[in-house]
């Protein structure tokens, strides 16, 4: 339910912005946590681009979206967990979305950038933010002490792991995922230094990387599971 603190008159304009049942689609397809582009959106309303592009902008002004602007690129995503939170007690059915690729693959790793993505890179992002690992800063990303000795006791080279903390990153919205991964110099180094542990290594083509048994249990040690592991 939504907050005490919300007036009437707040109240109001956020019932008329969920009573248009396009809106209401739109938010409904990113109660998942992930960020969508407007074609997304606009398939999972059932409307057009010029339609969806004016429910768009009503729901960005009403304080129900922000906007996340990656090179020409602009994904939308709910503004926090209690916009969720107040959709999730509505129950209502979500529309369901295809996939972005079907290349399992590439899905579950890959390289962007010569950074960890996909599956695992958003998992392994997520953990770092969840367990206080990876700080946000100004600057962007930036791993705390308590991470390079996580990394480390995880089976990371020590001097490569120390190496880390004197970089920074940046949260890279992830293709398939719709979710941040580590981006950035710290991304790139972090990459680099899981190939040279022998975590993962480069498919023999294209950009997917393959995570070794090995490197899966390490990155297991820190909390980080694929999903259906």
């Amino acid at each position: 339910m939504p907050p005490a603190s919300l007036t009437p008159h707040q109240l109001a304009e956020i019932g008329a912005l969920l009573a248009e049942p396009a809106r209401a689609a739109m938010l409904l397809a990113l109660v998942d946590g992930t960020a969508r582009p407007a074609g997304e959106l606009a398939q999972a309303a059932g409307v057009g681009a010029p339609t969806a592009s004016a429910h768009l902008k009503r729901l960005l002004e009403g304080g129900l979206l922000a906007v996340h602007a990656q090179g020409r690129h602009r994904y939308y995503r709910l503004a926090g967990d209690e916009v969720a939170g107040w959709l999730e007690a509505l129950a209502l059915p979500r529309p369901s979305l295809t996939p972005p690729t079907g290349d399992a693959g590439l899905r579950r790793a890959r390289s962007c950038y010569r950074h960890l993505a996909g599956q695992l890179g958003v998992a392994l992002c997520g953990v770092l933010l969840d367990r206080g690992l990876l700080a946000t800063t100004s600057d962007g990303l930036a791993l705390r002490t308590d991470g390079v000795a996580a990394l480390a006791r995880a089976g990371l080279d020590p001097a490569a792991a120390t190496r880390l903390a004197g970089l920074r990153g940046r949260g890279c919205l992830d293709w398939t995922e719709r979710r941040l991964h580590v981006g950035g110099p710290l991304g790139v180094a972090l990459t680099a230094a899981m190939l040279d542990a022998g975590w993962l290594r480069h498919a023999p083509r294209g950009r997917a990387l393959l995570p070794s048994a090995e490197g899966l249990r390490r990155l297991a040690s820190l909390g980080v599971r694929l999903p259906g592991d």
